[in-house]
């Protein structure tokens, strides 16, 4: 089994996952890309003692970002 700290990255931020906890409580997480449903599940709850219902995840690909004049960077999956 992985390391949970390693699963787990942090919290997502965002002001749809605000607006879906006060709705639905639910909680949004930034995890590692290899990691599946079941070990994402597992480290959630382990972690934070409470009982998970569901998880759902998403791929989210970086963008491209102008670095200087000429060059274009990109962020990171996640």
């Amino acid at each position: 089994m992985k390391i949970l700290h390693n699963i787990v990255k942090s919290p997502c931020l965002t002001e749809k996952a605000s607006r879906l906890q006060e709705a639905h409580g639910t909680v949004a997480f930034r995890v590692d890309s290899r990691a599946n449903k079941i070990e994402i599940g597992q480290a959630v709850e382990q972690l934070f003692d409470v009982k998970v219902a569901a998880v759902r995840t998403t791929m989210v690909r970086g963008k491209k970002k102008r670095v200087g004049l000429k060059s274009v960077g990109r962020t990171s999956d996640w």
